[in-house]
């Protein structure tokens, strides 16, 4: 996929708010960018220039304001098709429940008005402006992403691959894995840090769940073209 052409800039400040490991900082960082991570947990693994452990959405409308542009990736397990269809009925079982954050982001962000991306997952509620996946980037990960992009847009790219592993009860031989799981074909740790290019965390879980960085170096560029084309 075409990378949209870099712009030169002064250093811009990045919020990568509910951040984990920072797969979405590392690209951020790869434009030259300074990102500042908070997560509710403490991340020892957190690959960005700062990190604050605390309430993601508090920590947005309380210096949101300081960013030049900001990066959510609300908990994605209350969202996806899994939860809301065939889990359902377990989680009602166990009483298991997930936070459901997207909508309390999105307001936080309106208020602060910095331009920001949204990342989620399928089924969830965030405004579908852009898909992402790993074949986009040759990355050997096929890993759907969508992005709710906040006072800034930009177009969508092309998409096609096929992953490895069971699906509907027939395997599927192919050059993408899928980064969540185990067992079935899925990646194992060391293929999900290749085809994502993570290599800093050996944490399994918080790999599934990273972003990729090309998709954030990606967003980020798409931004900067944006943004001076609306000056120009």
């Amino acid at each position: 996929m075409t990378q949209p052409t870099p712009i030169r800039r002064s250093r811009l400040r990045v919020l990568d708010a509910f951040c984990c490991i920072g797969g979405a900082a590392r690209g951020y960082q790869d434009l030259g960018w300074h990102v500042t991570g908070v997560d509710i947990k403490a991340q020892p693994d957190y690959c960005g220039d700062a990190f604050h452990q605390g309430d993601a959405v508090e920590f947005i409308r309380e210096h949101g304001h300081e960013f030049d542009f900001i990066h959510a990736s609300p908990p994605c397990q209350g969202e996806g098709a899994p939860t809301k269809g065939t889990n359902a009925a377990r989680n009602a079982r166990t009483g298991r429940r997930h936070p459901r954050l997207i909508a309390p982001t999105r307001a936080a962000l309106d208020t602060v008005g910095r331009p920001y991306a949204i990342e989620n997952v399928a089924g969830s509620e965030v405004r579908k402006d852009l898909r992402l996946c790993g074949e986009q980037f040759s990355l050997a990960v096929l890993m759907h992403r969508y992005f709710e992009l906040g006072n800034w847009t930009t177009p969508q790219p092309a998409h096609r691959g096929r992953v490895r592993g069971w699906r509907h009860g027939e395997y599927f031989d192919g050059p993408y894995v899928a980064a969540y799981g185990k067992g079935g074909g899925k990646a194992t740790v060391q293929e999900i840090r290749e085809a994502k290019g993570i290599g800093w965390s050996h944490d399994h879980l918080a790999l599934r769940e990273a972003l990729p960085p090309a998709y954030t170096r990606w967003i980020g560029t798409a931004f900067l073209t944006r943004t001076e084309e609306t000056a120009a």
